[in-house]
């Protein structure tokens, strides 16, 4: 009986939530459409040929939820005109009847059939049929479709015979392949690489509208002769290759001001011409030259257009760079260019303040102050000083009276160039390389337990090859640690675990680095984006090396030293990989997969423990408090000594 009643009460939430209690009368409801293909030959990727049809396909019915229509019952509930403000929020988050006076199934059916001609199927036809009901109404569309037509041939009929034999020198590179089905996109894709070559090769004003195919099809064998040609009328100047001629930078530039009224103060540097005094021109201008790919004399490229805007804007010290082209009053075919670059305040004072709670019940405030120099030898090179500082406290646990403090003060200069001893030839990436110097101080507070200092020194580049793909290499990766001030209690802890005493010991690290991540995040396009990191680091060869030549006997029982310390040796590598799946909604459904394996040898029986690997906690596995989570099976007292984070290979 009480099965009964329930089933009742669900079907009158169900019919109330449907939303078609309200209609305007006369109305129905549309709930839909359904596609059906047919055709008298096997339909190859029905699935895909459907969804052609399926995304033709309008107005989109009301959203529905296991069956229910809530956001549909909320207007409709509403009424026409709400009073009270319960109703008047339930109208503005509610959702308007979609009505089936509002479908135009005819001219849908039209759309179908036209999407359906682009892909190569000519002869489709399609019809509909409207299904009513009660309070509703869906709409079946079905398309009879003939064979697909495939690309027969490509020819090139161009009447400008340089421009033609361009053509025909890339047919390697086009996208139409003969034998392969037709496709509207396509032609339109290979219409826009053709344009990106001729741009590349100084036809500055030509355009994809000037390219037309004409296509001949055979019903007989179901093919189409495609055949390229220029259309009728074309400006003069779309035919021409044009050359640099002035190239005019001003890095001081104001948004919409006039360039001409600047000109009169200018200096010539390297065939270039830069607006203002000598004394005006806060970044070098060799160092802005390094950045422009446009030279005088050189065959425009809108590659090299396209480098010399990116990689003047990844400098760092520009809010805009934009680039005007005109026609040279006394050179025929060349191009005057202006590189207008608006630059960003010189300094930048940044402070952040908040409040941490830890999974290991730690608590307190942390801060962080950043101070921006954009241009600090005048050569657009970026100097931050920073200065973090933070207090925890374990508050609310049986540690309740272990707490820390630390500060790290932190120099770090970027140049927008690769800083080395020798020369290096640069690329024509879109993307300034750098090179980065770091020089850190940690001071770490354990109170009655211990104090750590660790000091650091990086010298390293970063580069992209393009927008997915970074790299990192630091060829110097020096920092050292001493631990003062030890209290009995860790003294006493490290005399029970050598493990963890030798982590603690070896801490003069002396190596090398580098880390590459790929990453599709940034093809917001793309259904599935994939992200990998990988980092690879090791450290005291050099060291060993030397002592070896010095005659010592390398060896984690006796090891060497340096300058009266302990150096690290060892070999390390972590990977990251992920997959993101992107909805429609907005929503990601995403995978992860992170693991790392290193490995002591040589001078060191451990890792030290800043190299460690640690696991727990809200970024990681969370059933696990922050860093608990230790290597194999070993067990800690964490109530004893949770400020110990358990680290391994």
């Amino acid at each position: 009986m009480l099965n009964k009643y329930l089933l009742i009460i669900v079907s009158l939430l169900l019919a109330a939530c449907s939303g078609t209690k309200h209609l305007p009368a006369g109305e129905k409801l549309y709930t839909g459409s359904k596609v059906i293909l047919a055709s008298v030959d096997k339909i190859k990727n029905k699935a895909s040929l459907k969804t052609i049809a399926e995304n033709a396909i309008r107005p989109i019915p009301n959203k529905k939820i296991l069956g229910m229509r809530p956001k549909l019952w909320m207007y409709m509930k509403a009424g026409p005109a709400p009073e009270s403000k319960f109703k008047k929020w339930l109208k503005k988050n509610g959702e308007a009847p979609v009505l089936l006076s509002s479908v135009k199934p005819k001219l849908t059916a039209s759309i179908i059939d036209a999407r359906f001609f682009n892909n190569g199927f000519f002869n489709s036809h399609t019809e509909y049929k409207i299904v009513e009901k009660k309070h509703t109404a869906k709409i079946i569309y079905t398309t009879h479709l003939q064979k697909q037509y495939t690309v027969k041939d490509i020819t090139y009929a161009v009447y400008d015979d340089k421009l033609n034999g361009i053509l025909l020198s890339e047919k390697e590179k086009s996208f139409i392949k003969p034998g392969e089905n037709y496709n509207l996109d396509l032609l339109k894709k290979e219409r826009m690489r053709i344009d990106a070559s001729l741009k590349n090769q100084g036809y500055f004003y030509f355009s994809t509208d000037n390219l037309l195919f004409k296509a001949v099809a055979s019903d007989e064998n179901h093919t189409v002769t495609l055949r390229l040609t220029l259309k009728d009328s074309i400006p003069d100047n779309a035919l021409t290759v044009y050359r640099i001629n002035n190239v005019i930078i001003d890095q001081n530039y104001a948004l919409n001001e006039e360039i001409h009224e600047r000109l009169n103060d200018t200096i010539q540097f390297q065939n270039n011409v830069f607006i203002g005094k000598e004394t005006e021109m806060k970044i070098r201008p060799k160092v802005i030259l390094s950045s422009v790919y446009l030279k005088k004399n050189e065959i425009y490229s809108r590659e090299n257009h396209t480098i010399t805007l990116n990689r003047l804007m990844t400098m760092g010290n520009f809010k805009f760079v934009r680039m005007n082209f005109n026609e040279s009053d006394s050179s025929s075919g060349f191009l005057n260019v202006d590189i207008l670059m608006t630059p960003m305040p010189k300094h930048t004072f940044r402070a952040e303040f908040e409040m941490v709670s830890k999974s290991n019940n730690y608590l307190g405030p942390r801060m962080n102050l950043s101070l921006l120099n954009r241009n600090t030898f005048n050569g657009a090179e970026l100097l931050n000083l920073n200065m973090a500082g933070s207090f925890e406290a374990q508050l609310f646990a049986k540690g309740k009276n272990l707490y820390s403090y630390s500060l790290n003060p932190e120099l770090e200069l970027t140049f927008p160039r690769i800083v080395l001893p020798f020369y290096i030839k640069r690329t024509n990436s879109k993307y300034v390389p750098k090179t980065l110097i770091t020089v850190s101080y940690n001071f770490l507070k354990r109170v009655d337990y211990f104090d750590m200092h660790t000091l650091q020194f990086i010298y390293g580049f970063k580069w992209k090859n393009d927008i997915l793909k970074e790299h990192e290499l630091n060829p110097i990766n020096i920092s050292f640690t001493s631990i003062l001030n030890k209290s009995a209690v860790f003294t006493e802890l490290m005399a029970s675990n050598p493990f963890l005493k030798k982590s603690y010991e070896e801490q003069f690290i002396a190596g090398a680095s580098y880390s590459f991540i790929y990453n599709e995040q940034v093809q917001t396009e793309k259904k599935i984006q994939y992200f990998f990191y990988l980092t690879t680091e090791i450290a005291g060869n050099t060291f060993s090396l030397a002592r070896t030549i010095a005659g010592d006997k390398i060896s984690s029982d006796h090891p060497s030293k340096i300058l009266g310390s302990v150096f690290s040796q060892f070999a390390k590598l972590g990977i990251d990989a992920r997959a993101y799946y992107n909805y429609k909604n907005k929503n990601k459904f995403i995978t992860r997969i992170y693991a790392g394996i290193a490995s002591p040898y040589g001078n060191s029986s451990v890792l030290p423990y800043a190299k460690q690997f640690f696991s727990g906690g809200p970024n990681s596995i969370r059933a696990f408090r922050i860093n608990s989570l230790g290597p194999g099976s070993y067990n800690q007292n964490l109530d004893t000594i949770g400020f110990l984070q358990l680290g391994g290979d």
